[in-house]
């Protein structure tokens, strides 16, 4: 079956490919967040130890989809092999660190008087939707970055690594999904409402896979920079939201076994497949 999709990606033009996998990506979200139709309320322990498994995939898929090709297809050794993933590695990083200062979100979890960002006077559903969406950036750009690779001829970018890559960040929107539309729920928001905003929080993913394979493509010797930048701002995510708040309750041995699991399981899709 997997070997029937890759060849049908295959047959597609890289960037189209990319937008295709980033609505796969985009309908996982939704999928997760559709949940608040069928439950009330979900178990903690639960939230808590999906989140977890969302930091998990993503700190596997930072290496094993984005800063190992990046290193091997870097030229020259030793020092100079390793830069270029070492400078796209910390741009990424600063990226998603301005825009943390700059956009204003909050956090699931934390009062209105917790928001981050330039202050303003929006309500804290739109607040916890913007958290969510600056997380999903990087997300899509990885996807698109690795489809650009392909486009661009580069041997260690693949359409098969590309797809890994996109099975294994959709995995982890499922649950995404459901821990965004249920707290837009619980802070007052209908079903509908909760569902559309979680989802809508995901639709960043097609745009910037999209903005990232069209620029690889274009610029050809940013690809180890631009696999390496989108692991930077992935880690920063993880670091800076994902595991905080999985912490938050008192599940933190659920939490840390959801990260063991989800770095298993990217670990194993992308060698497996990749």
């Amino acid at each position: 079956m997997f070997e029937e999709i890759v060849a049908y990606f295959e047959s597609i033009s890289p960037i189209t490919a990319a937008l295709y996998a980033s609505l796969f990506t985009w309908g996982m979200t939704a999928l997760g967040a559709a949940l608040v139709y069928l439950f009330r309320k979900p178990s903690r322990k639960l939230l808590d130890a999906m989140l977890g498994f969302t930091g998990g995939v993503m700190i596997a898929a930072s290496f094993w989809s984005l800063l190992a090709p990046a290193i091997g297809m870097s030229e020259g050794e030793g020092f100079t092999k390793v830069m270029p993933a070492a400078v796209g590695f910390a741009l990424g990083a600063l990226f998603l660190f301005g825009l943390d200062k700059l956009l204003p979100h909050l956090h699931r979890g934390h009062e209105r008087n917790k928001q981050e960002g330039i202050k303003t006077p929006w309500q804290k559903t739109t607040l916890l939707v913007m958290a969510i969406t600056l997380h999903n950036i990087p997300e899509g750009l990885a996807v698109g970055v690795l489809f650009g690779g392909v486009a661009a001829g580069i041997p260690e970018a693949t359409i098969a690594g590309a797809l890994t890559l996109a099975i294994g960040i959709g995995l982890q929107n499922f649950p995404e999904g459901l821990a965004v539309s249920f707290p837009l729920h619980r802070a007052g928001m209908n079903r509908h409402k909760s569902f559309m905003f979680g989802q809508a929080s995901a639709i960043v993913e097609p745009i910037s896979a999209v903005i990232g394979a069209v620029a690889v493509t274009f610029f050809t010797p940013i690809l180890p920079y631009a696999l390496a930048f989108a692991a930077g701002a992935m880690i920063f995510v993880v670091i800076e939201e994902v595991i905080p708040e999985a912490q938050q309750s008192d599940n933190t041995d659920l939490a840390t076994l959801g990260v063991i699991g989800g770095f298993i399981v990217m670990m194993v899709l992308d060698v497996a497949l990749g």
